[in-house]
């Protein structure tokens, strides 16, 4: 299984749940005594979990450096062997899990163990991710960067449309899936997390670090990431001049089984 750092995890997971509450109802957060939030990492859901649901939230993760962001009741734990008794939680919920587990399947059965009401799993689907730049290339390069990491990772990243299907393949009833679009906008006036990944752009260090999963032969790679950087250069043009503007929308499926 892939690790995060919590910095890595709070940018991406930054503000997903601002706007979008309404995808977390078919959880029926409000009727639970007690959740499970498995793979928590620095709580980003778990935070959103404790604010919607009257019982106890619990944040799970294998890292205990992760669980040290997090305030509130936590206990280390793998997501194959969850340190909970049978049926000891109303619900077991994931957000961005089941994407870097090899077996997902196995995962999804040891929720169903825990819970005595429903499992939940919020996934992406990385193979429908959309870009939309001021910079020309930008959208052409940011499709084959994906297709490359799509075609090298070891896990099933696109994993968030079939997910409802796993849950019925692992026996879980009344599976219910609805999509929820996160859009990320990079605009004037733009932040400092904004200024720093325009600027690993030019410098190519995000391909460079992906590159152990990426596809392709090291020329395929180079050259990718020298049109990464020249666009990414353009990119820096742009928003020194503050013309710069990105929108990446990513689909998740919200998808809730019955045990």
């Amino acid at each position: 299984m892939r690790r995060f750092s919590a910095d890595y995890l709070r940018r991406t997971r930054d503000g997903m749940w601002a706007d979008g509450r309404a995808a977390l109802e078919p959880l029926r957060l409000s009727e639970c005594d007690r959740i499970l939030d498995v793979g928590c990492g620095e709580g980003a859901l778990t935070r959103v979990l404790r604010e919607e649901c009257p019982g106890e939230v619990i944040g799970c993760d294998r890292d205990s450096t992760l669980l040290t962001e997090l305030e509130g009741p936590v206990v280390r734990g793998d997501a194959y062997r969850l340190p909970l008794a049978d049926e000891s939680a109303d619900a077991v919920v994931c957000q961005a899990l089941l994407i870097n587990l090899p077996d997902p399947g196995r995962a999804v059965r040891e929720f169903a163990r825990v819970a005595s009401g429903r499992v939940a799993c919020i996934e992406p689907d990385n193979a429908a991710v959309s870009v939309r730049s001021t910079v020309d290339a930008e959208s052409r390069l940011a499709a084959r960067a994906r297709e490359r990491y799509l075609a090298g990772v070891e896990t099933d990243v696109a994993l968030g449309a079939d997910a409802a299907d796993l849950l019925r393949a692992e026996g879980l009833s009344g599976v219910t899936t609805a999509r929820y679009d996160r859009t990320v906008v990079v605009e004037p006036p733009y932040s400092e997390a904004d200024i720093e990944a325009v600027t690993r752009k030019a410098s190519g260090d995000g391909l460079r670090e992906r590159r152990a999963t990426m596809a392709g032969t090291d020329e395929e790679l180079d050259a990718l990431r020298g049109e990464w950087r020249e666009m990414g250069r353009a990119a820096v043009r742009q928003l020194r001049a503050e013309e710069y503007r990105r929108e990446e929308t990513v689909p998740f499926y919200v998808s809730v089984g019955e045990v």
